[in-house]
């Protein structure tokens, strides 16, 4: 069953710090993005492995854009 990590928020991607293939723990940042000057974290909700990045650092994301796909 697959999990999609959406953006909460109109912003920009600051920093991508997963790829396809990593697993990841509940709590750890998966991404930055930057608003209105503030840098916010992106977190894993739950243990999952990485199978899809559909962002890059520079893009700009909507509120509801996926960024992350974790299985």
């Amino acid at each position: 069953m697959s999990e999609q990590v959406c953006a909460e928020m109109v912003a920009n991607v600051f920093e991508v710090g997963v790829r396809p293939g990593d697993v990841v723990d509940p709590g750890q940042t998966l991404l930055v993005l930057e608003s209105m000057k503030m840098e916010i974290p992106v977190v894993a909700e739950s243990k999952g492995l990485v199978m899809e990045v559909t962002v890059s650092p520079g893009d700009v994301v909507q509120e509801g854009d996926v960024l992350v796909v974790l299985e």
